[in-house]
């Protein structure tokens, strides 16, 4: 009978210890939990300074956004940089077109000086190789069966 006794108390001081334990782990489960409390109704500049206004939960909530903003913000500056390195190219050509023009106009000016009359003979005179001199006379006009 003392065995029996014996089992028996032994039995209840195991169901007792089983009962501590699992009431201890309820204690420990409605004290930690994954959610964070949400943030109080009010919001002060206090809050936003600290940072109470960026929980873990908003974070998670608002990730989506997040990374949406972030990829706009890296296209925005990629093809802004493009654009600037664009701009640059376009105003370096822009330069040498103006080069350019100024130089056909110089050549043009100059050919054009070049041509004159009066400047032909003038090195055809300094030259004195060549039997062409100026008429003294205006053409004359010779009508074959009228036409001219």
């Amino acid at each position: 009978m003392k065995d029996k006794q014996q089992e028996q108390i032994a039995a209840a001081q195991a169901s007792a210890t089983e009962q501590k334990i699992e009431e201890t782990i309820e204690i420990i489960r409605a004290s930690v939990t994954e959610e964070e409390s949400r943030p109080a109704a009010t919001l002060t500049l206090k809050k936003v300074i600290g940072g109470d206004i960026l929980t873990a939960a908003m974070v998670r909530s608002q990730l989506w956004l997040f990374v949406l903003i972030v990829g706009f913000t890296i296209v925005y500056v990629a093809f802004r940089y493009q654009c600037q390195q664009d701009m640059i190219l376009i105003d370096k050509l822009e330069k040498k077109l103006k080069d350019a023009k100024y130089r056909a106009l110089a050549s043009s000016s100059e050919l054009t000086e070049r041509c004159r009359e009066s400047h032909v003979l003038e090195l055809l005179k300094t030259n004195k190789d060549s039997t062409i001199q100026v008429a003294d006379q205006p053409p004359y006009i010779i009508k074959i069966d009228g036409k001219r």
